[in-house]
């Protein structure tokens, strides 16, 4: 048999192998009688919702994570069942019907939201898993302290009629990523006293969690009975200000890489792409790499994005197009098919997500999900 060749003029190489190394890693973290939600949601961060799903359960994740039913439900269509599966960002006429059937365990912020599932359980005949999310200070979605009493209530009635189980109680912190923030301390004291009122109240949950990757790897105060690892799963810092991939002992998953389309020599005085915002300062050489925006290299890293070709990290010469860009290669001329690597995880003196996300003013959460469905993803360590 023969191998296929790997995709020339891009690809995005999923290193399995590092996801399951890094669900070890957050495993032993948190300790034995923690759980370990693996966040898959947008397509795990980019990176293959399916395969990376099932790595992280081959390396003991108890639990999945999505935000939307529509990536909860692909999941178990892939064939993953017999594993707890909970997604949180519901909207009304979202299909609660088909989350009961599917087993899922489905968020509910609101009465709106209990009204409509309540009415999916009466005309499936399931019994439908909630989970009641507390809005303890990050503002988005859950449950105000103030209505959570009559949310609780109203959740313990249709338990008690057999339409739903509250499986779980939860909240998301706002700044866990800034060590030592006085929101943190805030939000766990309203965390607890929102769960003391829900279980005095008759709640018995399976599962109370607020950690997310940050607060799983630095706040061993925040875990709970179980944390939602997301980024972190990927192999990528969730702050700066809390270290370094490798100093947190994760490894970066994704590597994105293309070919030099094209090397060309060119005068000095020569403007290289929209706008003429490069301009050669001297006789010199040219690699088109055939990645650009549409793929989801960011714009905003124009003039900085920086790029490993021939063994040297070039930068960006001009704006990043739809469909490419240049970079200056000082003369050299690697030669049409020369390795054009963008980010890793920094072995080879490569750069990596972070180094993106500096140039373009943004995370390394955005690099990696917003690499686009025109690149194919190339899974390793399966």
């Amino acid at each position: 048999m023969t191998e296929t060749p790997l995709p020339r003029r891009a690809r995005a190489e999923i290193d399995l192998g590092a996801l399951r190394a890094n669900v070890r890693t957050l495993r032993a973290r948190v300790g034995p009688h923690v759980r370990v939600m693996a966040v898959v949601k947008a397509d795990a961060y980019g990176h293959g919702a399916v395969r990376c799903a099932r790595a992280a359960l081959e390396a003991g994740a108890d639990w999945l994570g999505t935000a939307t039913p529509q990536e909860a439900l692909a999941l178990r269509a892939a064939g993953i069942t017999g594993v707890p599966l909970m997604c949180w960002l519901w909207a009304p006429g979202d299909p609660w019907d088909r989350g009961i059937e599917a087993g899922l365990d489905m968020s509910v912020s609101g009465m709106w939201a209990l009204a409509e599932v309540v009415e999916a359980a009466r005309r499936t005949g399931g019994t439908a898993r909630v989970q009641l999310k507390a809005d303890t200070g990050l503002g988005r979605n859950g449950c105000q302290p103030a209505d959570w009493p009559e949310l609780v209530e109203a959740a313990l009635k249709a338990e008690a009629d057999g339409l739903v189980r509250v499986t779980g109680l939860w909240s998301h912190l706002a700044c866990a990523d800034e060590p030592r923030h006085p929101s943190i301390a805030a939000q766990l004291d309203v965390f607890r006293s929102m769960l003391d009122l829900a279980e005095r109240a008759g709640v018995v949950p399976e599962v109370r969690h607020i950690a997310n990757s940050a607060a799983a790897l630095t706040l061993p105060e925040a875990h709970f009975d179980m944390v939602r690892p997301g980024i972190a799963v990927y192999g990528i810092s969730p702050s700066p200000d809390l270290g370094t991939a490798a100093g947190l002992g994760l490894r970066p998953v994704m590597s994105l890489k293309g070919s030099v389309a094209l090397v060309k020599r060119v005068p000095a005085g020569h403007g290289v792409g929209y706008g003429h915002h490069y301009v050669t300062e001297a006789e010199t050489t040219l690699g088109l790499v055939p990645l650009g925006y549409a793929d989801g290299v960011p714009r905003h890293a124009s003039g900085r994005g920086p790029v490993l070709v021939g063994g040297t990290v070039r930068r960006v010469a001009g704006r990043v197009a739809m469909d490419q860009f240049v970079v200056d290669l000082g003369g050299e001329e690697p030669g049409a098919g020369a390795e054009a690597v963008l980010f890793g995880p920094g072995d080879r003196g490569e750069p990596t997500a972070e180094d993106w996300a500096v140039a373009a003013d943004t995370i390394a959460y955005e690099i990696v999900t917003r690499i686009g469905a025109r690149v194919p993803r190339v899974y390793l360590g399966e």
